[in-house]
C-alpha cells in the first residue's frame, strides 16, 4: 500500500477543504444560519461527492475508497452540517445489488444498536431502529432477508429528528412502517457484499473520526495561542503543551489506521477489509473520544460552556464512534477475523 495521495486525491483534499472553511460551521450559532446550510448543501451537490461510489459501466464504483474517505475527513474536520455519510452508504448499498440510482435523497437504517444495518423481518423495521443523517432523505434502506441473502428495501421518512450530533440529525424509524422493495435489483446482497459494505461504512466513520479530531486539535491550539495567562499565552504553558502533543500523536495514529481501511476497501478480499476496518473503527472510537475531551479541558471554563464550539467536536465524534459499531462491537469483529476466543471463553 503506498501512503501518500496521488495529485488528483490531494487536489480533492484541497477543493472539500475550501468548501468547509468558506461554507461551515464555525461558531455554534451559525448551525441556525439557514443561508449558509443551504449554500454548503448546494456546493456539495455541485461537486458530486456523494457519487463517488456510484457504478460505472462494468459495475465498480467511480471511486476508490480512499476518495470517499478524503471527502468525509474533510467535511468531518469542519463540522460540515450536510449529508454525506447515509447518502454515500445507501448508495453504495445500492451499487452491491446492482439497483437503479435514488431518484430522491436517501441515507440506511441501522439497528437499535447502531452495529449494523436494520434488517426487515415480516414488512417492519426492529423497534428503535435507526435512520442516520436524515437532513433532507425522503426515504432510508433496510434489508429483507431472502434464501440467497438479503434484498434492499426502502422504508419512508418523514422530518428529520435531532439526537446527540449537532450536525446531523438522526430519526428514530416508526415500528409501524412498511418497507418496499428496491425495484430492478440485478442479484441479492451476499454475504461478502455485505461485509465489503460494512467495511466501508467502518472506514467512512474512521475517517470522519480522524476530521473531527483533527478540527478539535485546531480549535484547542487556536484558542491556546491566543488566551493570555499570567501574561503569556497557556499555550506555552508545558502542560498544556503535553495535552495538545498527545492529542496530535493520537489523531495521527487515527489518521493511519484509518487511511488504510479505506484503501482495503477495495483492495482486499471482503473479510480482510472488514477485519482492518474493524481494527481501526476500534481505534479511532476511543482516540477521538480522549481527543475531543482534551479540546475540551484546553479551553478551561468556557470549553464547558455551549458557546465554545469544541462540544459539537465531542457530539460529531460520539455519534460516529457508534455508528457500525463502538469500541467494543468492533474488536470482537476483530477477534472473530482471526478466530480468537469463542468456545475457550475469550471472546
Amino acid at each position: 500500500m503506498d501512503v501518500r495521495l496521488s495529485s488528483v486525491q490531494q487536489a480533492l483534499r484541497e477543493s472539500v477543504s475550501l468548501v468547509v472553511d468558506r461554507l461551515g460551521p464555525h461558531a455554534v450559532r451559525e448551525l441556525d444560519d439557514l443561508e449558509r446550510s443551504e449554500r454548503l448543501e448546494a456546493a456539495i451537490v455541485a461537486s458530486g461527492w456523494r457519487e463517488l461510489r456510484s457504478p460505472e459501466a462494468e459495475g465498480a464504483p467511480l471511486a476508490s475508497g480512499v476518495e470517499a474517505a478524503i471527502v468525509a475527513e474533510e467535511l468531518g474536520r469542519g463540522l460540515a452540517d450536510a449529508p454525506f455519510l447515509g447518502p454515500t452508504m445507501a448508495s453504495e448499498l445500492r451499487r452491491l445489488v446492482d439497483a437503479p440510482a435514488a431518484t430522491a435523497d436517501e441515507t440506511v437504517v441501522l439497528a437499535p444498536s447502531l452495529s449494523d444495518l436494520a434488517v426487515v423481518v415480516g414488512g417492519a423495521p426492529p423497534k428503535g431502529a435507526v435512520a442516520i443523517d436524515t437532513q433532507r432523505a425522503h426515504a432510508a434502506l433496510v434489508l429483507v432477508p431472502v434464501r440467497e441473502g438479503h434484498v434492499v428495501a426502502a422504508l419512508p421518512l418523514g422530518s428529520a429528528g435531532a439526537g446527540v450530533d449537532l450536525t446531523r440529525p438522526s430519526t428514530v424509524i416508526d415500528s409501524r412502517s412498511l418497507a418496499v422493495e428496491v425495484g430492478q435489483q440485478g442479484w441479492p446482497l451476499s454475504r461478502d457484499a455485505l461485509a465489503k459494505w460494512t467495511a466501508l461504512g467502518l472506514a467512512l466513520t474512521c475517517a470522519d473520526l480522524v476530521g473531527v479530531m483533527c478540527g478539535a486539535v485546531e480549535l484547542a491550539s487556536g484558542y491556546a495561542a491566543a488566551r493570555q495567562q499570567f501574561g503569556r499565552p497557556v499555550g506555552s504553558f508545558q502542560a498544556v503543551q503535553h495535552l495538545l502533543a498527545d492529542a496530535v500523536v493520537l489523531m495521527e495514529g487515527s489518521r493511519s489506521v484509518a487511511r488504510h481501511a479505506a484503501w482495503a476497501v477495495d483492495a482486499l478480499a471482503p473479510e480482510e477489509a472488514l477485519g482492518a476496518a474493524a481494527g481501526a473503527k476500534a481505534y479511532c472510537a476511543r482516540a477521538a473520544r480522549t481527543v475531543c475531551e482534551t479540546s475540551i479541558q484546553v479551553h478551561g471554563g468556557v470549553g464547558n460552556t455551549w458557546e465554545c464550539l469544541a462540544h459539537v467536536h465531542l457530539r460529531r465524534a460520539l455519534l460516529s464512534s457508534e455508528i457500525l459499531g463502538g469500541v467494543g462491537v468492533n474488536l470482537g469483529r476483530v477477534l472473530a477475523h482471526y478466530g480468537i476466543g469463542g468456545s475457550d471463553g475469550l471472546r
